[in-house]
């Protein structure tokens, strides 16, 4: 967070926020670093049978059981049979889920100025896991939220729109 503080101090209003990066069929996400407990590595979780289609599986996670989002399922893009990289995610209230993604890269200071809500012409299930995107050199990063991200969220909302996808196939 030290790299974040002197940014703050040398851009007027201090309009930042650092994101870890991370990639999911090779698009470009961010996670507020706060948010993040832990970067495990490469992980293959175990299957739940009747787990919703967005559910990778469960670890074991320091002595508890933590669920698996899928993210590759969960934004619609194609499986690969391959392990993950598991961030362990908290949300504000505590709750405590993993997200499996392609990648983990580095944590980036992004400015407030270049922040761009959801676009409309986005789809409902992108529109409620997606909080925005940042201009980036090159390309746009996603922003996720973990509060939007939560199996139990995603469950409810996954039941409001009977949206089901294409189950998590690791």
């Amino acid at each position: 967070m030290q790299m974040l503080d002197a940014y703050q101090k040398k851009t007027p209003g201090g309009g930042a926020r650092m994101l870890c990066s991370l990639r999911i069929g090779g698009a470009l996400y961010g996670i507020d670093v706060a948010q993040i407990q832990e970067v495990l590595g490469e992980r293959e979780p175990v299957r739940v049978p009747l787990a919703p289609w967005f559910i990778a599986g469960v670890i074991s996670y320091r002595g508890d059981v933590l669920t698996m989002v899928c993210g590759r399922t969960l934004l619609g893009v194609p499986m690969e049979q391959r392990r993950g990289y598991v961030l362990v995610v908290e949300d504000a209230s505590g709750h405590r889920f993993g997200l499996l993604v392609d990648e983990v890269s580095d944590a980036v200071v992004v400015e407030d100025g270049n922040f761009e809500a959801n676009l409309s012409t986005l789809d409902d299930r992108r529109k409620a896991l997606f909080a925005g995107a940042y201009k980036m050199p090159g390309e746009s990063m996603v922003v996720l939220e973990a509060e939007r991200l939560l199996p139990t969220r995603l469950a409810q909302w996954d039941s409001e729109k009977k949206d089901g996808g294409t189950r998590c196939a690791l």
